[in-house]
């Protein structure tokens, strides 16, 4: 992890100034002097059972960074709550998004309550406290930007929005009117986008947060594609002969060159590094499975940078 820099030290007005000659210094990431965003999967053999806490799939080590980071501007977690017991979360965050895996329980913020049950997504700015409570045992997938604040130097001072509810049986009605649509099979996704109305531009869950939940179908193939948001990936379901491909680079015929593959379980959580093309595979005939990637893009999409293409 990296440590602060002593900023209050005695010096003089240019001994931090430095100088570089452009082509050592334009590609920090080829010259090796800051990493690429790693692969990494977290299982959900982390949260299963034991007590209620808050568990960060933190790489900072590998990132450089200050952490926990599970990317340069990210930070997931999984949440193990107890029946009974209850947690308070206030990151430097401007965002947050909350999915609930299992269980049941009371949300908190300020003046806003209101109960959650087992796939619920949840979404709230960070300038107060959350308090969760478990009415049964209950685990839960979980993003925030405190990374993104920490390396700005900077605090979270106002609200871009108001906590959130996206009911279970409202998402999962949407979603599956995606998937019933004619048009469905043509499409490269069966999946909705979380939205919020204080972000017609970018049309993104928060403003600097992408929520996605998706239906891989049995049998399909998401083709190749790529974007410059990191995704942090959640398996929600899928049957055995799920998983995804990653890698640099596409061959003539639109597939990934010497990809990674990253197999699937229930509970899984992984990272796809951003611009790297990736595609989903689920070689089971009779079970659908389903995912949630949440990405830094509502940032990238309103700085225009996303730039996501497809083979």
């Amino acid at each position: 992890m990296k440590p602060a820099p002593d900023l209050h030290a005695v010096s003089s007005p240019v001994d931090d100034a430095q100088y570089f000659e452009y082509s050592k210094a334009a590609n920090p990431i080829a010259a090796k002097l800051i990493s690429q965003v790693p692969f990494q999967t977290f299982p959900s053999t982390l949260y299963d059972d034991g007590p209620s806490r808050v568990i960060a799939l933190d790489l900072s080590d590998r990132l450089g960074s200050e952490g926990p980071a599970t990317s340069p501007g990210l930070c997931a977690n999984f949440i193990r709550l107890n029946a009974g017991d209850s947690l308070t979360l206030k990151p430097n965050a401007t965002s947050q998004v909350l999915y609930v895996i299992e269980g049941a329980g009371r949300f908190d913020y300020d003046e806003t309550r209101f109960d959650w049950q087992r796939g619920s997504f949840i979404t709230m700015p960070g300038l107060r406290s959350t308090t969760l409570q478990a009415t049964t045992n209950a685990r839960l997938y979980y993003v925030h930007d405190e990374p993104l604040l920490r390396y700005l130097g900077v605090q979270s001072t106002c609200e871009r929005f108001a906590a959130t509810l996206y009911p279970a049986e409202v998402a999962n009605a949407r979603l599956q009117e995606a998937a019933n649509d004619p048009r469905a099979a043509d499409r490269s996704r069966v999946s909705i986008l979380l939205g919020n109305k204080h972000f017609p531009q970018t049309r993104t869950v928060t403003h600097v947060l992408w929520a996605m939940y998706g239906i891989v179908p049995a049998g399909a193939v998401q083709k190749p594609h790529r974007h410059q948001s990191v995704a942090l990936d959640f398996i929600i379901d899928c049957p055995t002969g799920c998983y995804t491909l990653v890698g640099t680079a596409l061959d003539p015929q639109g597939q990934i060159v010497n990809p990674t593959r990253v197999d699937w379980q229930p509970g899984l959580a992984f990272v796809t590094p951003p611009g790297y093309w990736h595609a989903h595979y689920n070689e089971s005939l009779e079970q659908d499975a389903y995912l949630i990637p949440i990405q830094d893009a509502g940032l990238q999409t309103y700085l225009r940078s996303l730039d996501i293409r497809f083979s």
